[in-house]
């Protein structure tokens, strides 16, 4: 399990931040797949430091809860991204400060795979939504792995995030033990691009992928030291889009 009180709440923003071209991206696909009735109330299940927090309250009305177990990435998330219709609980996956039947509408936004009981978790989640609630889960799935660009200067880097994701297959699996209806398929998103790869470097440095929490140090430090000098010799190649993986969950 991935402690984000150790290091990772300090340089998440910093490593993870979006441009604002590709927030609004973000939430033009996920309204597309919810009904267009507004307000929703919303889930923001994993919200971390509230990347999506305050736009799913200005998307789709709100209220929007914001669910994180990380008390030093939720102190960021109320200090740096703060809304009227924002709150951000203390709380996890598998036990949900809200009532039944709640929400309309939950984001899971690459979280899923640090659930430690992702069947009760998903329960959970269905628990909270209405009937007709849908459930948006941005994972990775480990047979559709993406191939990142960074993962040529750390070699063990796909493997090991293939290991934290389960199959699409199996993730179809657990929601549907979970009284969920998966879609076949997920939708491929693009939302969010690269840069070049100075930016990509610049951005990629602060580890802020949980990740490098896996790889040996000696890895890390050869992989970047490849990396910064890939990027001092050609810092303005575009690097290109990575399609991300949207499933979509109903609450029958």
């Amino acid at each position: 399990m991935v402690d984000y009180d150790d290091r990772l709440h300090r340089v998440y923003a910093a490593g993870r931040a979006l441009e604002p071209s590709s927030l609004d991206a973000w939430m033009g696909a996920l309204a597309a797949e919810v009904p267009a009735a507004r307000p929703l109330s919303v889930l923001d299940l994993g919200s971390g430091i509230g990347r999506f927090t305050p736009a799913l309250a200005d998307t789709f009305g709100g209220p929007v809860y914001g669910v994180e177990p990380s008390a030093r990435m939720r102190e960021i998330a109320t200090t740096t991204a703060s809304h009227p219709n924002v709150t951000y609980l203390d709380g996890s996956a598998e036990a949900i400060p809200l009532p039944d039947a709640s929400c309309d509408l939950a984001l899971l936004f690459l979280s899923f795979h640090h659930f430690s009981d992702k069947v009760r978790a998903l329960r959970e989640v269905a628990r909270v939504l209405r009937p007709g609630g849908v459930v948006l889960l941005r994972s990775q799935f480990s047979d559709r792995m993406p191939e990142l660009h960074w993962y040529r200067y750390f070699p063990s880097a796909r493997r090991v995030d293939a290991a934290m994701y389960l199959s699409l297959e199996e993730v179809r699996a657990l929601a549907a033990e979970a009284g969920l209806v998966p879609a076949a398929e997920p939708r491929w998103v693009q939302a969010e691009t690269p840069g070049t790869l100075r930016a990509s470097y610049e951005r990629v440095k602060h580890r802020a992928y949980s990740t490098f929490e896996h790889l040996p140090p000696d890895e890390i430090e050869s992989g970047f030291s490849a990396f910064e000098q890939a990027a001092a010799a050609d810092p303005d190649r575009e690097l290109p889009p990575v399609p991300a993986a949207l499933l979509v969950l109903n609450r029958p």
